[in-house]
């Protein structure tokens, strides 16, 4: 592996490890929240008081379901980050499906509608993207070590 796929690794890891603590937090304050300051915080771009209202246990639920997924994507990336520090390609794929996919859903839903502000919500979307990018022009690059190739 060359100096250069070498930096974009480490800076590849940096950003998903970012991107992990970001979700892993988001995720325990949702699930230790009432379900309307939950999703307010993750609405931040609607109108807060749009979640003045008494929700079904069965609404918190889901809030909750939502922030548990969010926990385990970003436990999920930092730990695909050390192995990605180290080279693993395999690691590269999971944290990619894991953070890449979970960052669909979010652009799609709420970010393209509008449900959201650009900070730190879109940040992070373009955190995962440039992770994944550095990722795979390492992967899709000569040079690899047979050990990357795992």
């Amino acid at each position: 592996m060359t100096q250069s796929q070498s930096i974009a690794l480490k800076v590849a890891t940096v950003l998903w490890v970012i991107w992990g603590l970001v979700h892993f937090f988001a995720g325990v304050m949702t699930v230790t929240q009432d379900a309307m300051p939950a999703a307010s915080a993750i609405l931040d771009g609607v109108d807060p008081a749009l979640f003045e209202i008494e929700v079904p246990a069965e609404l918190g639920a889901i809030i909750n379901q939502h922030g548990w997924n969010l926990a385990w994507f970003g436990l999920v990336t930092i730990v695909g980050g050390v192995y990605i520090w180290r080279g693993n390609t395999t690691a590269i794929w999971v944290t990619a499906l894991v953070g890449g996919l979970a960052d669909v859903g979010y652009f799609l839903f709420l970010d393209l509608p509008g449900h959201v502000n650009f900070v730190p919500g879109t940040i992070m979307t373009l955190v995962s993207a440039s992770a994944i990018i550095l990722s795979f022009w390492v992967w899709l690059m000569p040079g690899r070590t047979a050990d990357s190739r795992a």
